[in-house]
């Protein structure tokens, strides 16, 4: 049986952190690393409806390590 496999790639102000926050949740199916200033996570599963699954997940966690991220960015103050 052949494996289903998908890239997913996301720009961010600081693509490491993101990364980081990311690998802990990595499945032994699943690669993420900082490449050209992006997240890349590759994902290769047995099924079609695994990588689905796989997929989502990482969506999920991906939505929370951005904006953590984003909030903990210094902010400019006005005067």
């Amino acid at each position: 049986m052949s494996r289903r496999r998908a890239e997913i790639r996301t720009s961010h102000d600081d693509p490491e952190v993101v990364a980081r926050a990311l690998r802990p949740d990595n499945t032994p199916e699943m690669d993420t690393r900082v490449r050209d200033e992006q997240v890349v996570t590759t994902i290769e599963r047995e099924t079609t409806g695994g990588l689905r699954t796989t997929v989502d997940d990482y969506v999920v966690n991906l939505t929370v390590a951005s904006e953590v991220q984003r909030a903990n960015q210094p902010h400019e103050t006005q005067s």
